[in-house]
Parts: structure tokens; sequence; C-alpha cells
């Protein structure tokens, strides 16, 4: 069983994924495949170069990540451009990472992307998690992480799908919103409805 995991920024995705990890799962993780793709000497990288300019470099060859980011803010097709370059890369690892788990016997592959409706990649996996969580503990929690103004918190909550549209979307929802006990609770009871296990 393929299963998606999503949320929203400070949702407590992360939360969850972790005690996915510790049960055992394997975990196909998108943010750390964003990064692996454009690792010095790769060949998304050379393009991203190519098509933005020597500046998205850093001197140590890495990607200059803010840097990109100040070029597509803003920019709609600059960041279009940004997005045909980086996701067929990024879903092919992610392919590839799940079936290599598939191979070595796994029986449930968990799929960690934290834009799997706004990227609609819901055909990637069987079943969706969403974790959950009520605005104002998201944005309390937004805050303190990030350290963030109200405001800036409030524009970061708007720029992505609304909570309730990927609720909607799930085949099961975990609230966030109490005890990292009650929120492993919730998911405990979803694996076992689901005959979720790691290896058979």
């Amino acid at each position: 069983m393929i299963i998606g995991l999503t949320g929203s920024i400070a949702s407590g995705k992360s939360t969850v994924a972790n005690m996915l990890r510790e049960k055992g799962y394997p975990i196909v993780d998108a943010d750390v495949i964003a990064r692996e793709v454009v690792e010095p000497g790769s060949s998304l990288l050379k393009k991203i170069q190519q098509t933005f300019g020597e500046e998205v470099l850093r001197e140590d060859g890495t990607l200059n990540r803010e840097q990109l980011g100040a070029i597509i803010f803003g920019n709609e097709m600059k960041r279009q451009q940004l997005n045909e370059l980086m996701h067929p890369a990024i879903r092919g690892r992610m392919v590839s990472q799940k079936e290599d788990y598939l191979t070595q016997g796994y029986q449930t592959v968990i799929m960690d992307i934290p834009l799997l409706f706004e990227s609609k990649l819901q055909d990637y996996v069987e079943k969706i998690i969403v974790v959950s969580v009520t605005k104002p503990i998201q944005k309390q929690r937004l805050m303190a992480r990030n350290e963030l103004t109200e405001a800036e918190a409030d524009a970061r909550i708007t720029s992505q799908l609304d909570m309730r549209v990927k609720e909607q979307g799930a085949d099961a929802v975990i609230h966030n919103n109490d005890t990292v006990e009650e929120t492993e609770k919730q998911l405990d009871a979803i694996l076992e409805n689901w005959q979720a296990v790691p290896r058979s």
C-alpha cells in the first residue's frame, strides 16, 4: 500500500512522519528529494543555471535558493519554468525510491509530499492521510517556530491550499491540535484500520 502523507505549514506533518519512521515504515520524502536533485554537479542544477543565470549558484557550486526564490517570486512565467525543470526530476526520483522499497519487501511505503494536492500527485498514492490543525493553533505554532509576525504567518498560511479542501481529499484526517500522544493514537487507529504493516 502506498500512503501519501500531507498537511499544511506548521500542521505537524513532520511529527507524524517521524512517528511512522519509528514504527518501521520507509518514507519517501519529497522535500529531501527536492534538495538531492539539485546537488552540485547534477544535470538539473546545470539546467537551472543555464535558465536563470550564474547568480543562482553560490561560489561552492551549491544552489542559492534565496537568489532563485527572488527571481521567481511574483513572476509566474519564471516560476513555471522552474517547476517544469524540477517536477519531473523530483517525481522520477520519488517513484524509483518507492519501487526500491517495494523490491526490498516493504508492504507499505509512505510518500511524504507537502504539496500533494497542489501538485496534483494524488495518482501517485493509494491512500491519503492529511495532518490537520485549527487555524489559530497553526498560526501560533508557525509564529513561534519561524519567528514570524502575525501578518507574515497569515501570508504563509493563505498561500497554501485551504485545510478544509485538503481534508475533503483525504482518506483519513489526523487532528493535531492536542498532545503528541493523542496524535499518535489517531495514527495507530488509521494504520490498524487499513491493515497497513511495514513488512508482512
